[in-house]
């Protein structure tokens, strides 16, 4: 009789880290996340009026001097989201599973720039461009190379500002826990999301609509004045902030059920791993 007849075979490694609950999590986590920044880049080429989309009439606020509406980028219904996704992963694998799926997302959206920016020189078929004339697109070529064409000064300074601020938030984050300890989830999280907001807000807008076309003149764009950079960065931050407070309730939420999904021995285990790491 074999001797291994009956006897459980052990899985390899690779196996058990899909397997196990951590490794099933952080897979989870990891991919919601990079699903979420991905889609909020590419999202991000529209402006929408969050005043006409709640159907209430626009605020006129003065700003620095400037007037300022919710004109808004549509990534900014993901970003609350991704450092949501932050935080949790924080908590749980530390600054090291953090950091890995920054810089992994960051070279995920510089491959898919340059895939766009590829697809954008391919000569259309001659029906293609106006195969759309019908629903009000006059050449879909133009819109496709519009919406996915865009320019390198935002990408650049969107890749920049979102690591900075992914930085900013793992650093932020463990030195409240550090002293808070377990208590206040709310503060870490929501805290250290507020701060790196602040970052990812001006660091952007800084560097796409003020600093590169003064460094770079030859992009064509025409750069704001600093009025118009603080009044826009601002009012957008403003709105992060409140998106931020508003969505605390649901980081209890998401860390309550990864509590009762993990267990509390194997929970608490991963937290005193992820702070010390």
């Amino acid at each position: 009789m074999d001797q291994q007849e009956g006897t459980k075979i052990k899985s390899p490694q690779i196996f058990d880290i899909i397997t196990n609950k951590g490794g099933r999590l952080f897979f989870i986590l990891g991919g919601f996340f990079v699903a979420n920044t991905l889609c909020a880049e590419f999202m991000g080429v529209k402006i929408f009026s969050l005043e006409h989309s709640l159907g209430i009439q626009q605020v006129h606020w003065k700003i620095f001097g400037g007037e300022y509406n919710f004109d808004l980028s549509a990534g900014v219904l993901l970003w609350p989201v991704v450092f949501i996704m932050t935080d949790i992963i924080n908590e749980y694998y530390g600054h090291k599973g953090v950091n890995f799926l920054s810089w992994l997302v960051a070279g995920f959206i510089a491959y898919a720039y340059f895939m766009f920016f590829s697809s954008i020189s391919l000569q259309p078929s001659p029906w293609w461009p106006g195969s759309q004339m019908s629903k009000g697109v006059s050449d879909m070529n133009a819109s496709y190379s519009s919406i996915f064409g865009q320019s390198n000064s935002i990408i650049i300074a969107s890749l920049i500002a979102f690591l900075l601020g992914q930085f900013v938030d793992v650093a932020i984050f463990h030195q409240i826990k550090k002293v808070t300890g377990e208590k206040y989830l709310w503060l870490r999280s929501t805290g250290s999301t507020l701060f790196s907001q602040l970052i990812d807000t001006f660091v952007v807008t800084s560097l796409a609509f003020y600093f590169i076309p003064r460094w770079f003149p030859s992009t064509g764009q025409t750069p704001w004045s600093l009025q118009q950079l603080f009044t826009v960065s601002s009012g957008g931050y403003l709105y992060k902030f409140i998106v931020a407070i508003a969505m605390t309730p649901v980081i209890y939420l998401v860390h309550n059920t990864i509590e009762k999904y993990l267990g509390h021995d194997l929970a608490k285990r991963m937290k005193d791993h992820a702070a010390n790491a």
